[in-house]
Formats: C-alpha cells, structure tokens, sequence
C-alpha cells in the first residue's frame, strides 16, 4: 500500500508541476510543425498508434457568458492555472474529476489527455482507442447524421455520453473532420476547469501531414457557455512504429486510499483562506 500511495503522490505532483510549466511554453503554434523528413501520407489513411504530448498547449479562452464564468468559478482544478485563473489547490480541497479516475470523456481526450491513440479503420466506422484509461470511441463514416435534439430537453432525446455521439467524413485524401455532441457536461474543456453545457458541439480535423506527422486542430462551440466558437489546440501526433500502448491507469482504489490517507488529512490541517 505503502509503494501505491506513493507513486500516486509522485504522479499528483507531476501533474501540477507540467500543469504550470505548459502554460509558459511559447507560441502553440511551434506544435504544428512536423519534427523530421517523412515519407509521404497514405491517401484516407489513419491507421496505426500515434503518440502525443503528455499535455497539449491550449489557447486563449474567448469571453465567457454569466452561466460559463459561474461553473468556472466553481471549478478547482488540480495545479489550475490559465490565462483567466490562477488557482493552486490541493487534492484535498480540488473537485477535479480526475483526481477520482472519472473518464477523460470529450473535448478533454482530445484537448488535454494526448498522451496515445490508435485509429483502427473500419468499413463504416473509425474507431479511436486511448492509451490513457484504454477507454475508446466510435466514429461513424456511414453517412449518418447526428442526433439533432442532442442536448435538448425533448423525452425522446439520446442519453449524454462522456464522449458523445461523432460522425467522421474525408474532407479530401488527408483531412478527416469529425463533429460530436451529445456530450455529458460533467466533462471539462481542458485540465484547468473550463467548463461546457449539454449543447456543445466539438469538431476535430485530422490532417495527414506525411507518413510520420499527423495534426488535429480541435473547435469548441458552446453559446450557452463562450461568446463565439474557438479553437482549443492544435496537437501534433508523431508515427509510433513499434505501434504498442503503455498501460496508463487511474485506479479508482489506489485514489481512494490517497485521498484517504494523505489528501483529506492534509486539507483537513491547512489554515483556511
């Protein structure tokens, strides 16, 4: 239990301490650009593991509504800190859904928990599958449209889905747009607690730079909760050849037992603001 606990504390502290340090990076931009010669991309090809940051560069937020500055407020995020919000809290005190091992879910899989993904390329749906948790999603590439009264209050409306309900199609050889909605709202944007409402709307653009090099330029639409759409990030995925995940887990026990132990006591005994 001893060796659990800790290594649980090291990754807690690690998280923070990348946490900060993204957000000192230089222009995100600098992401998009491919690393090394490649040979060129396969035309309508995806397949294969890539590896991404352990955490993307995100942008500037675009002004947030009355409601979207509220649940933002509310949010305390492990190590938060943006451009709008600086706030360092500790597990005990945090309400991070992370920090009990609850799904990544969307946007935050594809914003935040880069980490490694695989596409797998079927005849009427992609499926992506996340290293992180070994969690993994449906596109569907067989013309379907998506649920229009997602998010809705209609009786007849889909239940939300941590990742939601996405359609994919070929904008042309290399460019493959995927659109979701449908998402839970007890979701996060990003590591630090943007928050989004049940009408969200997500679109991700996979392009295939060469064999080596992929980006994904990921949108958030949310009018309940942002004055306009914007672009949350653009990552860079890198050709993983040996085509093999790391098995990355958050252990809902071993979360437990730290909040337990070390997170709650120490909270407990921290002088009050």
């Amino acid at each position: 239990m001893r060796n659990r606990l800790a290594g649980l504390t090291v990754a807690l502290i690690a998280a923070v301490v990348i946490s900060s340090s993204a957000f000192a990076q230089a222009n995100p931009a600098a992401q998009s650009k491919p690393s090394k010669e490649s040979a060129p991309a396969p035309a309508r090809d995806l397949n294969g593991v890539w590896a991404g940051p352990v955490q993307a560069r995100m942008n500037t937020t675009p002004a947030m509504t009355e409601l979207g500055q509220k649940l933002f407020s509310a949010n305390e995020a492990l190590g938060g800190v943006s451009q709008t919000k600086i706030d360092i809290v500790s597990a005990g005190v945090s309400n991070d859904p992370s920090q009990k091992c609850d799904p990544s879910g969307m946007p935050l899989a594809v914003v935040w928990n880069a980490r490694g993904m695989q596409f797998i390329q079927a005849p009427t749906k992609m499926v992506q599958m996340y290293q992180y948790q070994k969690t993994w999603r449906e596109i569907w590439t067989d013309g379907r449209a998506l649920p229009k009264n997602a998010g809705s209050d209609d009786v007849n409306a889909p239940d939300p889905r941590y990742y939601g309900y996405s359609v994919g199609h070929w904008q042309d050889d290399y460019n493959f747009v995927v659109d979701t909605v449908g998402i839970d709202d007890r979701t996060w944007v990003d590591h630090v607690g943007h928050p989004h409402s049940n009408v969200l709307k997500v679109q991700e653009k996979y392009t295939r730079m060469d064999h080596d090099n992929m980006q994904n330029v990921v949108t958030i639409d949310d009018p309940k909760i942002y004055t306009k759409p914007y672009v949350a990030t653009t990552v860079l995925w890198h050709w993983n050849p040996k085509q093999e995940f790391e098995e990355q887990l958050c252990i809902p026990s071993d979360a437990q037992a730290y909040m337990e132990f070390i997170a709650d006591p120490a909270a407990a005994a921290a002088p009050k603001k």
